[in-house]
Order: C-alpha cells, then sequence, then structure tokens
C-alpha cells in the first residue's frame, strides 16, 4: 500500500519469518539507512513495516531489498 503526501510517501510492506522482538530493530536499522527513508516502523505482532520516503530517491523495490538484507522476507501489503 502507497499514499503520498507531498514528495513523501507511506509504504506498508508485509513480512515473513519474524520469529523475535529483536527482528524489528534489525530491520528498522537496516530500512533506516537507505536514503530518503524518513521513518520506519516495524509492527512484530501483525508483521508490518511502514516507512515513509521519497520515492524518488528510494523506491518499493529497495526497501524489499533492505528487508532482506537485514534477512527477512517481505512484499507490498493491499491492506
Amino acid at each position: 500500500m502507497n499514499t503520498a503526501t507531498g514528495t513523501h510517501t507511506h509504504t506498508v510492506l508485509r513480512a515473513e519469518g519474524f520469529s523475535c522482538p529483536s527482528c524489528v530493530g534489525k530491520i528498522e536499522k537496516q530500512v533506516g539507512r537507505l536514503r530518503g527513508v524518513t521513518r520506519v516502523s516495524v509492527k512484530f505482532a501483525s508483521s508490518r513495516i511502514e516507512v515513509d520516503h521519497d520515492p524518488a530517491i528510494t523506491g518499493v523495490a529497495e526497501l524489499v531489498a533492505a528487508v532482506s538484507k537485514a534477512g527477512y522476507r517481505s512484499a507490498p501489503s493491499a491492506f
């Protein structure tokens, strides 16, 4: 799910492979390093990753790749 506000987009990803709350910090750190990302919030209980970012700098594919680099799978959420 993407919603645009100004130059930033709010993207929600669904993640797979969460096994413990420490996963949250790993994903937030990896995704937060990307240029254009202004906020990352990982919801452990619902396996949601919410990211505010500038799509002209960092797109959804880069967000998914960063989650993968942290060791987890994700995909854009339809809801």
